[in-house]
């Protein structure tokens, strides 16, 4: 019996292959279709044929059959000498009509983590991508999750601390809630014509990304090539910039620790500033002041590489990750149902049908049922913009009962006509 995502890969393939088989084309092996004369003519784009030169499908022409005549074939009559054709003159410097392709953007380089909070390791991060793209664009992807535990900056607030912290490539972080997942962003650059896009990533999850990124391409996107590759090693345990990490930093927040939280922000942030994204994280974990809660989380939720003994305990005991149990991948940014679960990992599968490995430090439990609600905690407001929830508080807020065929566009330039 053929697996779903056999039954994927060939329905998606045969659309194209199918009809360029019709055609008399022949492959390439990298999504290309060659003619009888070997020029490229079409591309597999999203599982159809796409022509070059942008015409309609011919089929291979057959020549044309002579009129048949009665009687004996007449005899042949000697033609007058004809002038050679005048050959077009072409502009200096003007490509052969034959000649001519669609040019081809240059390599992407992209780069999407959750940033939560942004570090001095995630700069080295981003100057290695920079020196990767070797000139060529670089788009930078912070993820949208946000939650008490581990991801305690809105997507908003996330970025405009990213662009004080990292100057150099204010212009190169986007801020786009509908890039919630790697996924989304290959498949935004294979729109936008990209035909090869590299993935910086840090050492520890070269793999995932390298695996997700070409078991999927040819069915939600189409590329020549995808590179994934490291950024540089990276040690929890070593000093310095190589062992820096946001996990460090909400520990430090957890402890009330500003000076070694101070030490994983760059240069470029001074200390008023650096308090200030102290206490954005702060505020955002739920924790008052010189002072952490009675009913705070336990360190292994909120950073569990640093207590990983906990975060398995609760894992074997059944208490989180169960089959069933929706989860999030926090490098990824897939979301989907747990179908089965390994002694440090889980197999799970997103609503689209498409399946992903994720190890139990790097996920979190997803509730999309808190995403309608005003409150996603005890007097903690739903400030997840994009949520049911946070347009439910926002109503609540300005005094709006409801809104027919709501548009969020619409509701803030209601919300700002009544405020003048």
């Amino acid at each position: 019996m053929k697996s779903f995502f056999q039954f994927l890969s060939e329905a998606t393939e045969s659309q194209a292959a199918m009809q360029a088989k019709k055609l008399g084309y022949r492959g390439d092996g990298h999504g290309g279709w060659l003619d009888r004369s070997g020029k490229v003519v079409a591309r597999t784009d999203k599982g159809k044929l796409k022509f070059i030169d942008g015409r309609q499908a011919k089929g291979p022409e057959e020549p044309a059959a002579a009129p048949r005549q009665a009687g004996p074939a007449p005899t042949p009559q000697p033609q007058a000498a004809q002038a050679p054709a005048p050959v077009p003159q072409q502009a200096p410097g003007a490509a052969p009509e034959d000649q001519a392709q669609e040019q081809e953007l240059p390599p992407l380089t992209v780069v999407f983590g959750r940033f939560n909070p942004p570090t001095v390791g995630h700069e080295k991060l981003l100057k290695s991508a920079k020196r990767i793209s070797a000139g060529g664009d670089i788009k930078i992807y912070p993820s949208r999750t946000q939650d008490p535990k581990k991801n305690p900056l809105d997507p908003s607030k996330k970025v405009s601390f990213m662009k004080q912290m990292f100057p150099e490539f204010k212009d190169n972080i986007i801020n786009d809630n509908d890039m919630k997942s790697i996924f989304d962003v290959l498949v935004s650059a294979n729109e936008d014509g990209y035909t090869n896009v590299n993935i910086v990533v840090g050492s520890d999850r070269q793999s995932e990304f390298e695996n997700l990124a070409q078991k999927y391409n040819g069915k939600l996107y189409t590329f020549d090539q995808i590179r994934v590759i490291s950024a540089g090693a990276r040690d929890a345990d070593a000093e310095g910039v190589e062992g820096m990490s946001a996990s460090k930093m909400r520990k430090a927040v957890m402890d009330d620790d500003f000076k070694s939280f101070r030490r994983g922000t760059p240069k470029t942030l001074d200390d008023a500033k650096t308090q200030s994204l102290f206490d954005a994280v702060r505020q955002g974990m739920g924790i008052k002041k010189q002072k952490v809660k009675q009913e705070s989380y336990s360190l292994w939720e909120i950073a569990p590489k640093f207590d990983i003994l906990n975060l398995r305990e609760n894992y074997i005991t059944g208490k989180i990750f169960r089959i069933g149990d929706k989860v999030e991948n926090l490098n990824t940014g897939l979301v989907g149902e747990v179908i089965r679960r390994g002694t440090n990992h889980l197999i799970c599968v997103t609503r689209e049908g498409y399946m992903f490995k994720s190890w139990i430090k790097d996920l979190m439990e997803y509730d999309e049922k808190k995403m309608e609600n005003i409150y996603r905690e005890p007097k903690k407001p739903n400030t997840l913009v994009g949520t049911g929830g946070f347009r439910k508080l926002a109503m609540k807020m300005t005094g709006t009962k409801k809104i027919n065929n709501f548009n969020v566009e619409d509701f803030i330039n209601k919300y700002k006509v009544k405020s003048k």
